[in-house]
């Protein structure tokens, strides 16, 4: 009589698996809502894929990606970050500060616009990870000082660029154009940097295993010996290092600091994440996902201002959206 051998799949493979396609289905959706969209509108209005009209979406897409790519390692953790649009605004006005006011050269005048947001990211994560403020408050925290901050030291008004100067060129110049067809502004370059650059640190390294640790089960990770306080304060700063990135592409974009500019810049972000299929729960999350997720917030508000839809009723379209996502998340949650 032949025995056979029943081969059990390893409950951890398993639920990796079931995770891994879960994403994948998430951001299939994601991608599907867009290319609708993208139909939809190019049905309804003749403008929408003029060469303009595209050049413009990827414009105010790269802005919104780049804060995006930032916050997706913040609720992978499981946590929030109210606090980007702001600390975008406050890195941005630093940045003209360092340079049309006190004759910095343009490259310190980044590097100070950079390590503006790094530092609040720095100082949300010690206040969180150290003093155990909830993310939401200390966050939402941050986000009255760096507004606070932006208007003081820009006296309240806006703060502009010599033209001459070529730092515009950084978000809206062209180096990379296809002749007749579409010209990609350096801004769009910028993001799609920035979201290989968080993509190979989720994907590949230290701190992209151990984001995901914090969000699948924090205590567990910290029972195995992960330094839980120390790797949370490294992801809330990378966010705000993002955030400092960000100021300094609206800056070039706008060529001034606008210190009014910033807050609501973070709710369209999260959106972004949230649209793209990383869990508000934790735990899960793509930067993959951030991008299309991104290109739908920016896709839909471009296409329903083309076809003269009242903003209000847009913000209404982009809040059903929202639910309908976050929706989907709790559905695949409860199917695992």
């Amino acid at each position: 009589m032949q025995t056979g051998t029943v081969t059990r799949e390893n409950p951890a493979t398993s639920y990796t698996h079931r995770i891994l396609k879960s994403e994948a289905i998430q951001r299939i959706l994601a991608f599907a809502a867009l290319l609708i969209m993208i139909i939809f509108f190019t049905l309804s209005s003749p403008n929408f894929l003029r060469t303009q009209n595209i050049e413009g979406i990827f414009l105010s897409t790269a802005v919104n990606g780049i804060l995006a790519v930032g916050v997706t390692f913040v609720i992978i953790t499981g946590g929030i970050d109210l606090s980007i649009g702001t600390v975008m605004t406050l890195s941005a006005v630093i940045t003209a500060k360092a340079v049309s006011e006190v004759g910095l050269p343009i490259g310190i005048g980044i590097l100070c616009g950079l390590l503006t947001g790094a530092l609040a990211g720095l100082i949300n994560g010690v206040v969180i990870a150290r003093m155990r403020v909830p993310p939401f408050v200390a966050t939402l925290g941050m986000l009255y000082v760096a507004k606070g901050l932006s208007l003081i030291l820009s006296n309240l008004a806006p703060i502009y660029f010599d033209r001459d100067s070529g730092f515009t060129d950084l978000a809206t110049g062209v180096i990379l154009e296809i002749p007749d067809i579409i010209s990609i502004p350096n801004a769009v370059l910028i993001f799609f940097g920035a979201a290989l650059i968080g993509s190979f640190v989720l994907g590949r390294t230290i701190l992209g295993r151990y984001t995901f640790a914090l969000g699948s089960n924090e205590e567990a990770a910290r029972i195995s010996g992960v330094s839980t306080a120390r790797w949370k304060i490294v992801v809330y700063t990378l966010a705000g290092f993002f955030s400092g990135l960000a100021g300094i592409v609206i800056a070039a974009r706008l060529n001034s600091a606008q210190p009014a500019l910033g807050q609501g810049y973070e709710l369209d972000a999260i959106a972004a994440v949230v649209i793209g299929g990383t869990s508000l729960s934790g735990g899960e999350g793509s930067i993959l996902g951030t991008v299309i997720g991104a290109f739908v917030i920016s896709v839909l508000t471009n296409g329903l201002r083309i076809l003269s839809v009242p903003q209000e009723w847009q913000m209404v379209v982009t809040g059903a959206i929202i639910i309908v996502a976050v929706f989907l998340d709790m559905a695949r949650r409860r199917g695992k």
